[in-house]
């Protein structure tokens, strides 16, 4: 019954039904529990509100982790590598055996499996280029491990070519636009050319000698190689996320899965070469490198990541890329190539 622009439905409490019936009829409901009732959605909406800005903050969190381990574990397979036979790509079982069969290459790719964790969870909380952004960071620490932790002997050309990394890395990700949420939805025709791109461009690196490169560099070649593919694998984990947040488990039975599969295998043995071939730091530096600009190319290009919104932001992230490309020509330095040769 109404009363002077109030209804007085004769109860204490009212459901979710009766607020819509009667609200939308326009009379005004004054009940104890239509206040609780509009505090509680109150809270929800607050709640959401707050998940929506902690959920790519743990992200990054999770990336800062991942870098620290990559690194460790990268450090670790190189001294493994080293001390194993070389690896034959025509024999890849017994390349794979004789690398595992060294500890410390194990520990090495032990914890650059619990990097790997880290790094799927992070890329399914926060958007791509932002992840690939923070684990550029990782760059930073890589030098004072390696001296440090591990003895490596680095050059002068060697820190400055990390430091020109670290620096440029850090400008590209701190000029990238906010963006809450995840953001996996993808363009199927862009996620295809861009991987065959990456394919591309790693497979000619890994081919270099045949192809009329200089064959003491091959071993940061194909540190490259393997960042490059590491960059494929990732944004198709991306994507799978993305499927998998829509459709369940069932996201999993996807062409990305293959690339992933693939990618990442192909990424294991030139790694594993590469750090045989190649002083650890620039071949770590690179490896990472080359999968984080992948990463943060293809959250733009693909995933539809927001570029700088200024002239000035576009400016430094055109100077940002300038910086890393001038940093992979400091960097390389032959190690068991060198000394083949001067025995």
């Amino acid at each position: 019954m109404r009363q002077g622009g109030r209804c007085d439905i004769g109860r204490e409490s009212v459901t979710p039904m009766d607020v819509w019936c009667i609200e939308g009829c326009g009379f005004k409901i004054a009940t104890p529990a239509t206040e609780s009732i509009r505090e509680a959605a109150a809270g929800v909406a607050g709640l959401r509100s707050r998940l929506s800005f902690m959920t790519p903050l743990f992200g990054i969190l999770l990336a800062l982790a991942c870098a620290l381990a990559t690194n460790v574990g990268f450090l670790f397979k190189h001294r493994g590598a080293c001390a194993a036979p070389a690896v034959d790509i025509r024999r890849p079982l017994r390349s794979a055996r004789g690398l595992f069969a060294s500890r410390l290459f194990a520990v090495g790719m032990a914890i650059a499996a619990g990097a790997w964790v880290l790094h799927v969870a992070a890329m399914a909380l926060a958007p791509l280029s932002l992840v690939q952004a923070v684990l550029a960071g990782g760059m930073v620490l890589l030098a004072v491990m390696a001296e440090r932790i591990f003895g490596l002997r680095i050059g002068r050309r060697q820190w400055i070519g990390l430091g020109l990394t670290a620096l440029g890395l850090m400008l590209l990700g701190l000029t990238l636009p906010v963006v809450h949420g995840a953001s996996s939805r993808f363009s199927l025709p862009g996620m295809i050319a861009f991987e065959a791109a990456l394919i591309a461009a790693g497979t000619l690196l890994i081919m270099g000698p045949h192809i009329g490169a200089p064959r003491e560099h091959h071993g940061f070649m194909l540190g490259a190689a393997s960042g490059i593919l590491f960059g494929v694998s990732d944004v198709a984990i991306k994507a799978i996320s993305g499927l998998v947040g829509s459709a369940g488990v069932g996201g999993l039975v996807s062409p990305w899965t293959l690339v992933t599969l693939v990618a990442s295998v192909a990424a294991f043995y030139s790694s594993a070469k590469g750090l045989q071939d190649g002083d650890a730091v620039p071949v770590i530096a690179v490896t990472g490198t080359a999968a984080n600009v992948s990463g943060i190319v293809g959250g733009i290009i693909v995933f539809g990541d927001p570029l700088a919104g200024n002239p000035f932001s576009l400016v430094v992230q055109f100077l940002a890329f300038g910086l890393v490309l001038g940093a992979a020509w400091l960097m390389p330095a032959p190690v068991r190539a060198a000394g083949a040769a001067a025995a």
